[in-house]
């Protein structure tokens, strides 16, 4: 399918600025992805309170196309091509009406509208020929019928994208005032050394940049240890009081030294025993958290459509979610 930017003579990935302004390479920059609907939604005021917050440049884009518009037989193409750019120019005329109070405050904000049927790969590309500090995007919620006969984007977008994702879902306030860092300091996988801290530089810059509190919870789960992983004999020795004292003590140790290490106070460090997934779900629940913030494990081979604990919670989560990718990755 012919790729279609704003104007016939752009270049794909042209950045469309306003107001004669650019975006400095100094300046660091956000992606807020849009729905090619022409809708409002809370990833708006979000994106907008974080970069005015950051003194950061955002960037709105919309990946649009409409499979009846795309596919109309009834008329030639020299007038389905017209049809189509008549349709991204009004979207791109909306989102610049989205823009112009947030440039008003003072955020440096360009608008781009791109037709295109694979927003994912597309999506990827701009990620790489314009870096972004991070992408921003509403969470659609699909059902669980939807989810197991296709992929999501958001779901693709969490195991690709190389930067950290901010998918919004309830938005209590504009700029979060409640992050949650979720670590795993316990990881028996030495391909993810170092992505604790990642997810607790992450979450205490957020945490500063919002002038927000910060909470660091470790969700321990025996129920997905292997018991044979840790020197046990037999899968029912870890659940022998000793044993399961034993692991819990050492797990403490290593939480604590991962939060002391990332200069986090005593009483902002919780480890609660149970389910990672209810444990984080209900403790966003009743402290009324504003966003999550984890870190994602890519999975290979039949793990792969398990999912991670990420992925699990992102449907469930009663706030926002903040996901940071390992700095390497095996594909």
């Amino acid at each position: 399918m012919p790729h279609y930017s704003l104007f016939p003579g752009m270049q794909r990935n042209a950045w469309v600025t306003t107001l004669g302004s650019s975006v400095m390479s100094e300046q660091s920059r956000f992606m807020l992805v849009v729905s090619p609907l022409m809708k409002n939604s809370p990833a708006f005021d979000r994106a907008a309170a974080l970069a005015k917050a950051s003194d950061a440049a955002l960037h709105i884009v919309a990946f649009d196309y409409l499979e009846g518009l795309a596919t109309a037989g009834m008329v030639n193409e020299q007038a389905l091509e017209q049809m189509r750019l008549g349709y991204v120019e009004r979207h791109h005329q909306w989102l610049e009406d989205q823009a112009r109070p947030l440039r008003k405050i003072g955020v440096t904000v360009t608008t781009e509208v791109v037709w295109v049927d694979n927003p994912l790969k597309e999506i990827l590309i701009h990620l790489k020929e314009q870096p972004m500090a991070v992408l921003i995007k509403a969470l659609e919620h699909e059902s669980v019928l939807s989810r197991l006969m296709f992929t999501p984007l958001d779901i693709h977008l969490l195991r690709e994208c190389p930067v950290p994702l901010h998918f919004v879902s309830q938005v209590q306030h504009a700029l979060p005032r409640r992050i949650v860092a979720a670590v795993d300091p316990f990881h028996r996988d030495g391909q993810y050394q170092g992505l604790n801290d990642r997810i607790l530089r992450e979450a205490a810059r957020l945490a500063s940049v919002c002038n927000g509190s910060l909470d660091v919870i470790y969700a321990h789960d025996l129920s997905s240890i292997s018991a044979a992983e840790f020197g046990f004999n037999n899968a029912s020795a870890i659940f022998s009081s000793s044993a399961a004292k034993k692991l819990f003590e050492a797990q403490g140790e290593a939480f604590q030294a991962l939060a002391e290490r990332n200069n986090i106070p005593a009483e902002n460090q919780h480890m609660i025993v149970g389910d990672p997934a209810k444990v984080l779900s209900s403790y966003a629940d009743a402290y009324d958290i504003d966003v999550i913030v984890m870190g994602r494990v890519t999975h290979r081979g039949i793990a792969r459509l398990v999912g991670s604990t990420v992925e699990h919670l992102l449907y469930k989560m009663p706030c926002s979610v903040w996901v940071v990718a390992p700095e390497t990755l095996t594909r």
